[in-house]
């Protein structure tokens, strides 16, 4: 093991490197760097998500491409990385969302549902015979301590955020947010900067085919998707 350097360190999950690298756990987070690029926004009353989705091939049907997922009434969900780790996470996120409902009789905080996905996350890189989940799952919701963004990574991590992006493109796009974010923005400005920063930062153009778009207002606090006609509306008024 040790003759052939430290790529023999990756025959195993359970086996740490010189250097204390989990290599199985960082091919997992190359797999969500490798994603398409997915962005999120909140301001003090809303929060938006976008999501570029990419057609392989001339003969699918663009749409049924899924990138954003409804969890709860009030939580939605971006994935990254790869879609069938994502699916499970998914169905397991609404069970437990669903239970949390039927057992409180009021909906589920996002802190504590993102918590439960990435200890089960976390789960999955230390016990041989497994390996890691190859995806990232973009959280955005409204609740009891308003609007909210989190992710989690393959390794067990979760983190809350006011903007932030991930997949292919994710710095470019951190860094436009970075320079535009402001909390007080009004929902149309919220929607034009998640916008701006997803076109600002892939290659591919953005149009309404290949953009997945969906928000939660405070006004209703009901997680939406955005129908084509809707997306080609916000592409339309972008600044």
């Amino acid at each position: 093991m040790f003759g052939a350097g430290g790529r023999a360190y990756d025959r195993a999950l359970t086996v740490f490197s010189p250097e204390g690298r989990l290599y199985q756990v960082e091919y997992a987070l190359e797999a969500v760097r490798r994603g398409t690029l997915a962005v999120a926004v909140k301001s003090n009353t809303d929060v938006c998500l976008a999501a570029q989705i990419k057609v392989p091939s001339t003969l699918m049907d663009a749409d049924a491409i899924d990138k954003i997922f409804q969890i709860d009434q009030h939580i939605g969900v971006a994935i990254s990385g790869l879609h069938a780790d994502s699916r499970m996470l998914i169905n397991y996120a609404r069970v437990q969302a669903q239970s949390f409902r039927l057992t409180y009789d009021e909906p589920v905080r996002l802190s504590m549902l993102v918590k439960t996905i990435a200890d089960m996350k976390q789960m999955y890189t230390q016990y041989g015979g497994i390996r890691p989940f190859g995806c990232a799952l973009f959280f955005i919701g409204i609740d009891a301590k308003g609007t909210q963004i989190y992710t989690t990574s393959p390794s067990g991590i979760y983190r809350s955020f006011k903007g932030y992006a991930i997949g292919s493109g994710e710095t470019t796009a951190r860094e436009y947010i970075t320079n535009n974010y402001k909390p007080d923005l009004t929902f149309d400005e919220l929607i034009n900067l998640a916008l701006n920063a997803l076109k600002e930062s892939v290659e591919d153009e953005i149009t309404k085919d290949t953009l997945r778009l969906s928000y939660v207002k405070s006004e209703h606090k009901q997680f939406k998707i955005c129908s084509k006609d809707e997306i080609g509306a916000f592409l339309n008024n972008l600044k």
